[in-house]
């Protein structure tokens, strides 16, 4: 399932600022549709369980 950059940010509990500099620093990877970004809930967890293993 594919997220808007709103409802990702919401999942995260971030603004979407913050979300966009994470999206620019690669921590996490959107997927384009047309001009439309999207977030995957797969890649959500991927991102949450390295935050995990860092800690």
């Amino acid at each position: 399932m594919l997220l808007t950059t709103r409802d990702a940010a919401t999942v995260l509990s971030i603004s979407r600022t913050t979300l966009y500099g994470l999206i620019a620093e690669g921590a996490i990877r959107p997927v384009h549709i047309g001009r439309s970004c999207r977030v995957s809930t797969t890649e959500l967890r991927r991102y949450v369980d390295q935050l995990q293993a860092a800690s």
